[in-house]
This record gives C-alpha cells, sequence and structure tokens, in this order.
C-alpha cells in the first residue's frame, strides 16, 4: 500500500523575498538554494521567470542543479496562471522544468482584482489553459495555486482543483493567502478538497494570525488522512510580506518532535530532510536579509536552549529531557559565525591581492596562477559591489569553485 508522505517546498526565494523593505542579491539566493539542497527539501520555488533580471540567476541555479550541486532538489518558477506568462518564461527560461501557477480564486479577489472582467468560469477556463499550455511546452511538474483559497467557496474550489486536474495540474496549492484560517477550519476544508479530487495538496499559509505552523500542519495532516501527499510551502525564518510565512525550521521540529505527529507513522517526514544543516541556514539568511532571528525563535533562537530559572536550571542540569524537547546538536547548532568577529582581513570591492589571498588561504584555497588569482578576486569584487556587505565564507568558496556560474549570477542587464 502506497505511504503517503509530507514534503517541504521552501518559497523563501520567491514569497520570502518579498517582505516590505528587504531582499536578497542574487548571490544570495543562490547560496540559500544550495543550503536547501544540503537540507534536503524537496523543491526551492526560486524566483520569478518572467522578470528579466532574474532570467541569469535562474538559468544558473538550473545549471548548478545539473551539475550535481543542489543535488536533486527541485527548482520552480512562479507565474500567473496565464498562458502568455507561461510562455515567456519558457522563452527567458529555457530549461525551466517546474512551475507554480497562480490564480485568484475567491469572489472578493475575483471582483476586486479582476474589477468584473471575468467571472468564476472564466477564472476555471484561463487557469486551465495555462496548464495546458505549460504541458505543451514541457513543463514536468505544475502546481496550481488558487490565492485566497480560505475565503474562497468551498464548492468553487473544488470545481476548480477538479478542472486543473483535468488540465494537468500535478498539486493543488491552497492558499491562506491572508492567514485567515484556524487549525480547525483549515483541517475541515482541505479533508473535502482532497476527499473529493485525491489531488496532492500544498499548504501555503501566512502568519496575520499567528497560527502560520498549527495551520500548514493541520492542512497536512488533512491531506495525509484522506490518501493523498502534503507538501507545506515554508520560508526560511518565516520572513514574507506582512507577518510572514512558516518558519521552515519550526514547521519540520512540529512535523519531527510533536506528539501528535513525531510518533506516528501515518505521518511521515520526506525521509531526505537533514535538521543538522538548520542552524547554519538560519544564520546566514539572518545576514543576508539583515535581519536578527527573534531570542525566542523554536530551534535556532538564541534563548531556544537557555536556562535561568532554578528550578528549570536545575532540570536541565540533571538530564536536558526534563526542560527540552531535542538536542541543539540536532540542529547543527555551534557553527562559527558567518563572518569573523575577532580581527578581520577582508576581501571586497576595493580589495587587493595581498587580502584577498590571506582570505582564501584561510578557507585552504589556492590558486594555480596569478592569472588565476585575479580572475576571482575581480569576480570577489563584484560580488561585494552586488550584496553590499563582506561576503561570506560559503560564498568565497562558490565563487572559487564555480566563477562561470557566479559570473552569470552577478551579471544583472537592463
Amino acid at each position: 500500500m502506497k505511504q503517503n508522505k509530507i514534503y517541504i517546498i521552501d518559497v523563501t526565494n520567491r514569497d520570502g523575498v518579498q517582505t516590505a523593505n528587504l531582499g536578497l542579491a542574487k548571490l544570495e539566493k543562490t547560496i540559500l538554494n544550495i543550503y536547501l539542497a544540503k537540507m534536503g527539501i524537496f523543491q526551492s520555488e526560486f524566483g520569478f521567470p518572467v522578470t528579466s533580471h532574474e532570467t541569469n540567476y535562474l538559468g544558473a541555479n538550473i545549471q548548478l542543479a545539473k551539475d550535481g550541486v543542489m543535488r536533486n532538489m527541485r527548482l520552480s518558477g512562479w507565474a500567473r496562471a496565464v498562458a502568455k506568462d507561461v510562455i515567456l518564461s519558457k522563452k527567458l527560461i529555457p530549461d525551466l522544468e517546474y512551475m507554480n501557477l497562480s490564480m485568484s480564486t475567491s469572489d472578493l479577489m475575483i471582483e476586486k482584482k479582476f474589477k468584473g472582467k471575468v467571472d468564476r468560469a472564466q477564472i476555471i477556463e484561463m487557469a486551465a489553459s495555462s496548464i495546458k499550455t505549460a504541458r505543451d511546452l514541457g513543463i514536468k511538474g505544475i502546481g496550481i495555486n488558487a490565492e485566497d483559497a480560505s475565503r474562497s467557496n468551498l464548492e468553487y474550489l473544488i470545481e476548480f482543483a477538479t478542472a486543473m486536474k483535468e488540465a494537468g495540474a500535478d498539486r493543488f496549492r491552497y492558499c491562506d493567502t491572508l492567514g485567515y484560517d484556524d487549525p480547525f477550519t483549515i483541517y475541515d476544508r482541505v479533508s473535502q478538497i482532497a476527499k473529493e479530487t485525491q489531488m496532492d495538496i500544498e499548504l501555503h499559509c501566512h502568519n496575520d494570525l499567528g497560527m502560520v505552523v498549527a495551520t500548514s500542519i493541520a492542512g497536512a495532516k488533512a491531506a495525509i488522512d484522506n490518501k493523498v501527499n502534503a507538501y507545506i510551502n515554508t520560508t526560511i525564518n518565516g520572513l514574507g510580506e506582512r507577518a510572514g510565512n512558516a518558519d521552515l525550521v519550526s514547521v519540520i521540529l512540529a512535523l519531527k518532535k510533536s506528539s501528535g505527529f513525531g510518533n506516528n507513522d501515518k505521518y511521515i517526514l520526506d525521509q531526505k530532510i537533514d535538521l543538522s544543516c538548520a542552524w547554519k541556514l538560519a544564520k546566514y539568511a539572518s545576514y543576508a536579509f539583515g535581519v536578527p532571528i527573534p531570542i525566542n525563535q523554536p530551534g535556532v533562537g538564541q534563548n531556544a536552549f537557555a536556562h535561568e530559572s532554578g528550578i528549570h536550571a536545575d532540570g536541565a542540569l540533571k538530564d536536558r529531557r526534563n526542560y527540552e524537547l531535542y538536542d541543539y546538536e540536532e540542529l547543527g547548532r555551534g557553527e562559527p559565525e558567518i563572518v569573523e568577529t575577532g580581527r578581520q582581513i577582508s576581501t571586497g570591492e576595493y580589495g587587493g591581492i595581498k587580502g584577498f589571498r590571506n582570505v582564501y588561504g584561510e578557507l585552504e584555497v589556492s590558486f594555480e596562477s596569478e592569472e588565476a588569482a585575479k580572475e576571482i578576486l575581480e569576480l570577489v569584487r563584484y560580488a561585494n559591489v552586488h550584496t553590499q556587505k563582506p561576503l561570506s565564507g560559503d560564498e568565497l568558496l562558490f565563487i572559487a569553485k564555480h566563477p562561470a556560474a557566479a559570473k552569470k549570477i552577478l551579471t544583472v542587464t537592463p
């Protein structure tokens, strides 16, 4: 009998970067993809293929994936569920193989966003056409997004999802776009959709009411209970529009350690997930976005394993299980900081060859010639202009190991 599972699709490089007043350089998005792949994430929604300034980054990352740099992680693009956007996506990114196509489904959005120009039937027609176009153009995996699903009519959602399955979509993304659902409503609604359509379900939840991890795993439970696979959308450190998305590490911890999921053979998290990468990934994302990790963040916050009160400290010293559900080593905590905190010799946009050689010497990287060193130095200078902060060790190693990809990623042509 087939065992349905819960998979993680991280959307940091698509939804997380839409956080107001924040952003990532293309090099930083690439490093996040590499970390996510090491963590065993099923899929990274890595950007917008119709956006021209993403073209070089997206193409280079697909090539890196083909070269084995990102293991077996899928790279998916996001676009509106309209045929012309799918056509443009494949024109700009010919090697793109996975996409999520998005269409608004709530009556409120159909009325307010489309200004009465389309009705429910036309919404289905447009979305189905985009899926058929994607299939005709060779897209291998397609998720169809119902934007504002939590405020959409349930019978219409089932009709919409059924039509999308018939058109060729693989998964139905239930978008709690405004964080409107609670764990009970999303369970009931997703159960009905999964039961009626027998279509794999993605959960894309927001945190406007502070319940995003709970709604995400409740939706996943509904999918599994109705014998389809579940795919939870996450972002690193919970970044995202308004109050954010479901935090990647919190979701994984909930699925691995909570009483209802952690010891239940019915709810199986993708076995490729490697939680030991969590600390490094969270710290790097914090550095790249310039957003501190909250002190009380599950797993990776400064106080996640801190004990001060007498009773707690005494209990933790006797046996950590008295007051800790999991060991900090499981998350890879104990790694060094992202950048040097003592004497710092860095190499940047105005760096010279001596400082450059010192930095790479610390990383145990040597160059076969002076010309080769100067070539990488030039890329490092451009990368520093690109990120506007000291490069991390892994960024420097990436540039030295993959100079052609780095050059392409750093090239943005208006």
